[in-house]
């Protein structure tokens, strides 16, 4: 199968929108990351939170890790290209991530959890993206799983790998099916030149993160560090990325919108200011233990 899609191209493929560069911050216990998706972006890319995108080779921009902390509301996604992270939470699940590993978290009525690096050296890299749930569905048990990265399926050709995390890509289902927020999420590793096609509903927000190489949407290059926001176009079928002059690896991320209330307050997603109280109050009494 060709991952460029010759015989059924798209017709209306997307434009970008705007480039995004994202903010060096820290989080956790002084984790070094880019804050790429901020707040300010959640309604554009509703469903989609946040995404921050860790890497270093210097064990004091990671060492110190992610303690416990606690969340509500919403769902984690973590990707680990490089390193070793190990996962604790207060339901009693613990797992390793560790290169080309998926941990996807149900966070719903709340849990306290940690993520501390397994490794005093090396390279530590990776994605962590937040995925809002709809109003019905963020007080329901909490969840986890843990994705072996050869439990991720693949497809290849033409100088194209697709890592499918959720979603499908050209007929391959992803390890992770949503049915509501119906998220695609695809790892993409480009050879020079290479092009590939992704089908998408119209109605999907959708971004591109590259973090190597470059890529071009359309008319627009896209450098390393860089998120294009995709426009939405109600005739619009999916997106056409083409690799420039130096092996390319991005995420394309989709998701539909929920369209709800979004009230944050650090972990804690929730749709009213009312339910954002209990949830400090249901923390500090406890209650997410």
């Amino acid at each position: 199968m060709s991952l460029s899609n010759p015989t059924n191209a798209l017709q209306h493929p997307r434009r970008v929108e705007r480039l995004v560069a994202g903010q060096a911050t820290s989080d956790g216990a002084g984790v070094k990351l880019i804050r790429v998706l901020t707040q300010d972006l959640q309604r554009r890319l509703d469903p989609f939170l946040m995404l921050d995108a860790f890497g270093s080779d210097r064990p004091g921009d990671y060492i110190a890790g992610f303690p416990s902390h606690p969340h509500r509301g919403f769902e984690t996604i973590t990707y680990m290209i490089a390193g070793r992270m190990r996962h604790r939470d207060s339901a009693g699940n613990e797992g390793l991530l560790d290169d080309g590993a998926v941990q996807w978290m149900t966070a719903g009525r709340g849990v306290i959890h940690s993520e501390m690096p397994e490794q005093e050296d090396g390279v530590m890299e990776g994605f962590q993206l937040w995925l809002n749930l709809a109003g019905v569905d963020k007080m329901q048990a909490p969840g986890y799983r843990d994705i072996p990265s050869a439990q991720i399926p693949e497809q290849r050709g033409d100088g194209v790998t697709v890592r499918v995390i959720a979603g499908s890509s050209h007929g391959v289902a992803g390890a992770v099916q949503r049915p509501r927020t119906e998220p695609v999420y695809l790892d993409l590793h480009l050879a020079p030149g290479a092009r590939f096609e992704q089908p998408l509903p119209a109605g999907h927000n959708a971004f591109v993160y590259v973090y190597r190489g470059a890529l071009s949407v359309g008319e627009t290059s896209v450098p390393a560090q860089r998120m294009a926001i995709l426009a939405n176009d109600a005739s619009s079928d999916g997106v056409s990325l083409q690799a420039g002059a130096a092996p390319t690896r991005a995420l394309l991320i989709a998701g539909a919108p929920l369209r709800e209330p979004i009230a944050q307050h650090g972990p804690f997603v929730m749709n009213t200011r009312e339910q954002l109280i209990q949830a400090v109050e249901d923390f500090q009494a406890g209650k997410l233990a």
